[in-house]
């Protein structure tokens, strides 16, 4: 029996063998630690691990969205503000509405526990998404696009997630008391963000002007400020998820204010080796989670059912994005045109790229893994297993089907930014959205 420390160096060996396994094959690294993963997760030999959905919460997501954020420029963002909120919000409910029907009317699931499904696996994960289109050369708006609805969706959905279990759970629902709650939730989460990332820019200032300055205590600071308003969020019932956003939004689009070229080229080498750790952790868990949810499985259906409800729920959220993009991607830009705001269509090929990537994660993964084991009335949670094991082959699918295809699909539509490729994404004006 390895010792947890054992585990986690041993598991960080095979993450540097499989990333070079990965760079070598040219696939992007998400994708082979899951397969590498899964594969050595089910060996008999392998040592169990146990994933804590706390852990996954508190100590990978905060320091990885905020760094996403703090690499993305503000204004790029903005101008993207109405695409990144039609798929962040409106797609995430629009797919968990389908795949809560599909895994009540081809799965046989409740009304209730089915939408605890669709709202588990309806957000992209921020992690995935960004980690596979980064080896990727696509338009760089595209990727702000993508980026931004994979740092924003895992609020609302979490916040969806929140009310249809608390509806399993007790029985009851309020439309009304969860639209004010997101509300609150996400307006309170984004000002504690923003407040806490002008506390950093004042704090690294001060130090700087009293001469007190130092690279090992700027760089520390760097690295406790998203778990510091990640935590104070999550402790104020806000969303820890758009605190982090937010304050990685501030503070990387002041960083020049306050810290020296030699100072940054220092922090980002930290950075980007701590973001390895972390994603390279993150996703060879995600594989290993397989056998933990099989040990944990009570049983009740067929391998042969299973199976069948894992294509019909992972279908469902693949084709739930597909049907949302176009009309997402043209009927605002129809609307403008009949108000006479000549805002110019999106090339269709760049719609189909953003249609094709919608890769799950370990956010999907942590939420079905946090799921109670009871109800209130002390009856065990219906379905949890099954749901568990979805979740698992939604993660699958769309991380290694969609991220495999999507190379595939890239070069075979034309969609590149590489110079003299067939590229069908023209730059549109700074101002204006392209998807």
């Amino acid at each position: 029996m390895l010792h947890p420390v054992e585990l986690i160096l041993a598991l960080l060996a095979v993450t540097v063998v499989l990333g070079l396994v990965a760079r070598r094959l040219g696939v992007a690294e998400p994708i082979l630690l899951v397969i590498g993963g899964l594969v050595l997760g089910l060996q008999p030999w392998a040592p169990g691990v146990v994933i804590d959905p706390q852990i996954v919460f508190l100590l990978f997501l905060p320091p990885l969205l905020y760094s996403a954020a703090f690499r993305t420029p503000w204004p790029e963002f903005r101008d993207q503000i109405r695409p990144i909120m039609l798929l962040a919000i409106g797609l995430v409910l629009f797919t968990m509405v389908a795949v809560a029907a599909a895994a009540h009317y081809f799965v046989g699931m409740s009304w209730p526990t089915a939408f605890v499904l669709g709202a588990i696996v309806s957000p992209p994960d921020a992690v995935a998404a960004v980690a596979v289109t980064q080896r990727l050369r696509v338009p760089r708006l595209i990727t702000t696009i993508l980026e931004g609805e994979s740092l924003v969706n895992d609020a609302s959905a979490l916040v969806a997630l929140r009310f249809a279990v608390a509806a399993v759970v007790t029985g009851a629902f309020s439309l009304v008391e969860a639209g004010t709650e997101f509300a609150i939730v996400s307006a309170g989460g984004i000002a504690l963000g923003i407040a806490g990332g002008w506390l950093v820019v004042w704090l690294h200032g001060w130090l700087d002007r009293k001469k007190l300055s130092d690279t090992k205590i700027v760089i520390t600071i760097t690295l406790l400020t998203p778990f510091l308003v990640y935590l104070t969020a999550e402790h104020l019932h806000l969303s820890g998820v758009l605190a982090a956003v937010s304050a990685g939004f501030w503070v990387g689009n002041r960083c020049e204010r306050v810290f020296s070229e030699e100072l940054y080229e220092e922090a980002r080498a930290v950075w980007e080796w701590m973001e390895f750790l972390l994603n390279g952790l993150i996703f060879i868990l995600v594989g290993f989670a397989l056998r933990q949810i099989i040990d944990q499985a009570s049983g009740g259906r067929t391998p042969a059912e299973v199976l069948v409800a894992a294509a019909v729920v992972s279908g469902a959220a693949i084709v739930a994005r597909l049907v949302w993009i176009f009309p997402g991607a043209y009927v605002p830009r129809w609307i403008d045109h009949q108000v006479g705001i000549p805002t110019p269509y999106p090339p269709w090929r760049g719609v189909v790229i953003v249609g094709w990537t919608g890769m799950r994660g370990v956010v999907s993964l942590a939420a079905a893994l946090a799921l109670p084991l009871a109800t209130s009335q002390g009856h065990p949670f219906p379905d949890r297993d099954l749901i568990q094991v979805l979740t698992f082959a939604v993660i699958f699918a769309t991380l290694v089907g969609q991220g495999l295809t999507l190379p595939l699909l890239i070069r075979g539509l034309g969609v590149s930014d590489e110079p003299g490729a067939p590229a069908d994404v023209p730059e549109p004006p700074p101002d204006e959205p392209t998807v």
